[in-house]
């Protein structure tokens, strides 16, 4: 099993000394989900690699997904067969092999409005299917399952009786996707890439017509280092115009963001058991089961405001609200509704106009001599896009370097987690929490939980849950402040977990307690954690002001008027 190397702030001071005495043969530029892929690939290929993230880990697009691993059904309607094959291996590769502890299966409904439609669209699922099962896994998914309009509201009791003449039910999957994120980050780390976030490139260094390194500025203190390395990969997603700008020259494609808004509602309000699939003019709605709450999205129109902190409208919302309420006898409103997120999709541009049409192909491109472009794609497909990018950097080192090996590199967490499932009785009874409570810790944290516990053995109040968040415990907070680079309290409450989304106060209740408790780790004073505590609540509440805008210029001034915990540079925040 792989050491665990923590990201904790005395790794984080040592990983700053690294960074700037070394010599790296890959820098990586993003630490959203293709640059932490891209980090792990590189560095189980034995090449020396940093990771910078100007923010956090997962910031951006990769922890404000549908939070589906999928093969993109709708795909298949475009002929991208092969993209929907490739991203369904994913799917189960991380399911059965690389992180089951974070990837888990869940069923969906496709709903038939009409009787002809069963033909067509049981073709397109059997041909889902029999993708998945071409070259794939020993354990796929469940098959397709032909339901009648009777039993399909048996499954989903909360459609409408005349909003179906019956359904299908099939099978996909779904994570925290900053949580796997950040996995992935930690493991690379694991395998001994120097793996910082609040690391901003500043500037790129040249030589004979060469980029050969970079300036990167720590955004917590303002310091800065001149990193030397042999390859730079630009993995910042909607940013990778942005950083083309940044190292000069012209790029080899372009970027579009496409903003894709969700609402999340508690589990109460919809009465069903497996998720739902539906059409709509533009594109498809999910209506996908979320521990204690249901996540509905996604919007899909074009963005070009502020980057990092995307806003949703009341539009958006309305939007998400009335194609739903289509289907569900008992209508949600915006008083039903906990949290909302808004994230960018980096969709590489085409003549297409709607972003809709635009590909979810990903492209690697080397724009000049020393850096490596890599952009588009979908989440589910973050292995494969990170191994193509290395490729790419393969030809541009000095050294051979071996094929690709992360298809046999679980994440952390991942190993012995099936053993310590059979054993979550007994884990239940030495640390004296509810089944469900161990149950929620393993499929977080894997087989570290009892590393995690292990933090309460000479404090017993940190077995005690978040208030405000029931279903964290306090241990989770301390853990992820020592060991998994959280520096800010914005890092605990929206992305190592997702109370500011699952909980109708976003986190401000919760906010000063888990500043108290994160402190002595993170090395706050009194007036620091203050601080912390005002401007996450600052957050809140220019979040909440920006849903109630009528459209994306009044949302985003919303947005964007609250402070920012890390003083990135305008125009530079890369995720």
């Amino acid at each position: 099993m792989t050491a665990v190397r923590p990201l904790g702030p005395v790794q984080r001071a040592q990983s700053w000394a690294d960074l700037a005495a070394g010599e790296y043969e890959v820098l990586v530029v993003g630490g959203g989900v293709t640059g932490a892929g891209v980090a792990l690939d590189a560095a189980t290929r034995g090449l020396k690699t940093a990771l910078v993230e100007a923010r956090d880990f997962a910031s951006g697009t990769s922890s404000r997904s549908s939070k589906l691993f999928h093969g993109g059904l709708r795909y298949l309607e475009q002929f991208d067969f092969g993209l929907v094959r490739e991203a369904l291996h994913e799917r189960d590769l991380a399911v059965n092999r690389i992180a089951p502890h974070l990837v888990k299966p869940v069923p969906f409904l496709y709903p038939l409005t009409k009787h002809w439609e069963r033909p067509y669209v049981t073709a397109g699922i059997t041909l889902y299917d029999a993708l998945a099962r071409f070259g794939g896994l020993a354990e796929p998914l469940p098959a397709q399952k032909q339901l009648t309009r009777t039993g399909a509201r048996r499954l989903f009791p909360a459609l409408k009786p005349d909003s179906l003449v019956g359904a299908i039910r099939y099978y996909d999957a779904q994570a925290d996707d900053a949580r796997h994120t950040l996995t992935v980050a930690l493991t690379a780390a694991a395998y001994g890439a120097t793996v910082l976030n609040s690391a901003e490139v500043v500037s790129f260094d040249h030589a004979g017509g060469r980029v050969v390194g970079a300036r990167v500025r720590d955004v917590e203190t303002g310091q800065e280092v001149d990193v030397r390395s042999e390859v730079v990969v630009n993995a910042t997603g909607v940013w990778t115009d942005d950083i083309q700008t940044l190292v000069g020259g012209r790029g080899r494609f372009h970027v579009r963001a496409s903003k894709g808004v969700h609402i999340v509602v508690p589990r109460d309000r919809i009465n069903g058991e497996t998720g739902l699939i539906l059409r709509t003019e533009k594109s498809v709605l999910f209506v996908i089961p979320w521990g204690s709450h249901w996540i509905v999205g996604t919007t899909d129109t074009d963005w070009a405001l502020d980057k990092a902190h995307p806003a949703a409208s009341k539009a958006d919302i309305d939007y998400i609200l009335d194609h739903v309420n289509e289907v569900l006898s008992v209508p949600l409103t915006h008083a039903d509704i906990t949290g909302v997120y808004a994230g960018l999709r980096p969709l590489l541009s085409g003549e297409e106009e709607s972003t809709s049409q635009l590909s979810r192909e990903h492209a690697v491109a080397r724009p000049m001599p020393g850096v490596i472009a890599v952009a588009g794609g979908k989440y589910t497909t973050y292995r494969p896009m990170a191994a193509d990018a290395v490729d790419a950097v393969a030809e541009d080192v000095t050294r051979t370097v071996p094929p690709s090996v992360t298809e046999n590199i679980p994440l952390i967490g991942a190993e012995g987690y099936a053993a310590m499932v059979n054993s979550l009785d007994g884990l239940s009874e030495r640390w004296d929490i509810p089944r469900f409570r161990a149950e929620h810790l393993l499929n977080r944290f894997g087989s570290q939980t009892p590393q995690v516990l292990a933090l309460a053995a000479d404090d017993p109040a940190l077995l005690q849950p978040v208030p405000g968040a029931e279903e964290y415990l306090m241990v989770e907070m301390v853990w992820s402040a020592a060991n998994e680079g959280a520096l800010h309290l914005d890092d605990l409450l929206a992305r190592r977990t997702r109370i500011s989304i699952e909980t109708a106060h976003r986190g401000v209740e919760s906010a000063e307690a888990v500043a108290r408790v994160v402190a002595p780790v993170l090395g706050w004073d009194a007036e620091r954690t203050a601080s912390e505590v005002d401007s996450y609540r600052a957050r809140v509440e220019a979040e909440r002001r920006s849903q109630e805008a009528a459209d994306d210029q009044e949302a985003d001034a919303a947005r964007v008027a609250a402070p920012d915990t890390r003083a990135v540079a305008v125009g530079r925040a890369l995720h």
